[in-house]
This record gives C-alpha cells, structure tokens and sequence, in this order.
C-alpha cells in the first residue's frame, strides 16, 4: 500500500486550513434553524461544486445536500454524514463571527462537523484515481428536532447500497486532542411530553371551590420521579425529568390549567414503552382522584445510538494512529439523543467524540449554552479522523 499520511497527518493541500476555519466562521455568523437551512445548504453545495465538479451532488431534501465521490474502482460504500442545523437560542459569546441572527445560535457544534466533512470532501477528492468504490457524503438537515432529518434522508434513498456509516460530534466536554469512541449503546432515545391539567380556577383564598390545577401538577411531578426510582429495574437506565411547569399569571388566582413538559431518555424498547406508560397512569390516577381533566401528548423520539462493535474498532485503530493510544478513551453512553441512529438501521455504523474543551482557552461551557464554542483546533482532528476512516474502510491501489 501507498503511503498516504500526508492526507491526515502532515501537510495539506495550501489553504485549507484556512478555508476550514472560514467555513465554520460562515456557517456560525449565519445560522438556521431545523427544517430552515435554505442559505446553508445552498452554501454547501456551492462549496462542494467549487471542490470538485465531478461530484454527484444531489438535494434530496430542499434542506440538505448529498455528494458522492465515485471511485476509479469497484468496491463498496461508505457514507460520511454532518449535521447542519442550529438551535434556538441567543448567543452570549462577543466573538466577531457571533450569530447575526437574533434567537438563533449553533451551541452544538454542526458548524463545524458540516467545515470539517467540507475539508474532508476536497482531500478525499484528490484521491479519486486511488480510491476503490463510493463515498457517500450527507450534509443533513434538522438533527435537533424530531422527527429529525436522518429519517426523511433514509426514506428518501440516501442510504440505499451503503455499508457503513460514520459520523463524528465536536465534544466540548472532551479535551482538546482527545477522541472518545463507544462500543454498543452509546446515546439514548429522546422522547418527550406534554401534559395540560385540566382543573376548575377559582380565588385562590377560596381554595375548597377550586379544582387546583398546580397542586396536581405538583403531585404529577413528585410521583413522576417513582418511574425510574420504584417502577424501573435499577440495572436499567432510564431519566424522566419534567423540565417545564407553566401555570397561573396572579397571585390571587388559582389556574384552571396547568402545562407539564419533559423528556424521557433510554436505551431498551420495553423500558422506553414502560416508561409512558407508567407516566400515564400515574397521570390518570392523580387527575381523577382530584376531579380533573387532561390531555396527554407523549412522542417518541429517535432511536438511540448503538455503535456497531467490528465497524467502531476499525475506527479505534484509525483513532490510535492518529493522535496516540493514550490519546483514545472510552465514551460512555449518554443520555443525549442523536437522529445519527436512523443511519443505522439501514448499515453498520458508529459514532465518535471529538474532544474540543479548552478551559485554557475558556471552552468549557456545554453543548446548548448560550456561550457554547469549541477549540477550533479539534476541526483537523475531525477531518483527518474521517479521512483516515475512508481510507481503512475501503481498498485503495497499492
């Protein structure tokens, strides 16, 4: 074989270090939220039509952007995916390149997976007449919210005739240098709630007259706790946690509504149905031992993340050559959701971390902070990590 390091470990083709940056500075002053990267994917796949003319770039969504380098040679298929999306949140941080859009911010890093595939596209490219096979690489849409834009790619044929699948998160939990891999569960299924309480208001010095909608919230919330502590196997992991609690606008008045909201996180099928169901019924039980009405709205998210064991141990070995053994830990599974497991129910895949943190630098605040960033440092780490996944993964003239 070759010797091809200079792809992912020395020099680089001049510029791209720099245009690396400049993209992710682009795409974090000029962000979108899921289901609207209009601007973004047209940014993309103007990118990638400046890279390499020969790319069969397709939109299957008016969202999203696939390009797939063909090879010289028969063989198989790998697909590189990046998220693109951002979240709805105004950014705290005085960088020059802040979000120029107000509410809008990338606090998760997809500025920097959709640069860093960018990069990956152009080195890979280079390698056309060596390389054995397709790469398949999907800029998505709208991993933040369900139901995702994994799912509507796959449906759309995105998926058809791959082998593997790769992905990559920037981890800002994870220092600067390091990346961390998994084996088998590795994020949880994300599914969310809404239940309205459905009571009779009244003045809130005549409470006997009432039927007190936040009292029954209160003992819903209380009791909600029991699902995982009481009802689940405690070798299971599950989190049920209400994070919204929205009722009355006086002091004086008792509500005759109120509105729950949360999210229920797993790993089994049969703990994540127990789950809403037990929720459920302590829901029915509460309400109707104190006079009231409600609405239950229960909506399961992604699939969770399961890494494929032989696929995530050719990564390992990439990983190791790349920054070191003792530079490669172990991730443990997270109860984050990832849309990233919809590619998996069509090809072995995995998903990695690449480590991001800085607290020299002050990076330390996490994915969904107002003040998010990560150690742009780590973008070469991410390019060269899929670089040197494509090359493992697939045969190249010798």
């Amino acid at each position: 074989m070759t010797d091809k390091s200079n792809i992912y470990l020395e020099e680089w083709p001049d510029g791209l270090a720099e245009r690396l940056v400049a993209w992710r500075r682009h795409l974090h002053r000029h962000p979108e939220l899921s289901f609207q990267e209009m601007n973004t994917a047209r940014f993309v796949e103007e990118t990638l039509r400046s890279i390499d003319s020969r790319l069969e770039i397709s939109r299957p969504t008016p969202t999203s952007v696939v390009a797939r380098l063909i090879g010289s040679k028969p063989g198989r298929t790998l697909a590189l995916r990046a998220d693109m999306d951002a979240l709805p949140i105004q950014e705290e941080n005085g960088f020059e390149f802040a979000s120029a859009t107000p509410g809008v911010m990338h606090a998760c890093g997809h500025d920097g997976h959709t640069a860093m595939l960018l990069a990956a596209v152009q080195l890979l490219s280079a390698r056309r007449g060596q390389l054995h096979g397709e790469i398949r690489f999907i800029f998505q849409h709208a991993e933040e919210l369900p139901p995702g834009g994994a799912v509507e790619l796959v449906e759309a044929g995105v998926m058809d005739g791959v082998d593997w699948v790769f992905g990559e998160h920037l981890a800002s939990q994870l220092p600067l240098g390091q990346i961390g891999v998994a084996y088998g569960d590795m994020a949880a299924s994300p599914d969310n709630f809404t239940i309205v309480i459905k009571g009779y208001g009244g003045h809130a010095g005549f409470p006997h007259r009432a039927v007190d909608t936040i009292a029954i919230g209160a003992q819903i919330v209380a009791n909600a706790q029991h699902i995982v502590s009481r009802y689940t196997n405690p070798l299971d992991r599950l989190v049920v946690s209400v994070t919204q609690f929205t009722a009355g606008a006086s002091h004086n008045v008792i509500p005759d509504s109120a509105v729950l909201k949360g999210t229920v996180r797993s790993f089994g099928e049969q703990v994540r149905q127990d789950a809403r169901d037990q929720l459920l019924r302590i829901v029915q039980g509460i309400a109707s031992a104190h006079g009231a009405e409600f609405d239950f709205d229960y909506v399961f998210g992604y699939k969770p993340v399961v890494n494929d064991e032989a696929l995530t141990r050719v990564l390992e070995e990439a990983a190791v050559e790349l920054v070191g053994r003792d530079a490669v830990v172990l991730s443990p599974p997270g109860m984050s959701g990832e849309d990233f497991s919809a590619y998996q129910q069509k090809a072995p895949g995995t998903f990695v971390n690449i480590g991001a943190g800085n607290p020299e630098k002050g990076i330390v605040f996490p994915h969904h902070h107002p003040k998010f960033t990560f150690d742009e440092d780590a973008l070469a780490t991410g390019v060269r990590l899929f670089v040197r996944a494509a090359e493992k993964l697939l045969e190249w003239d010798s």
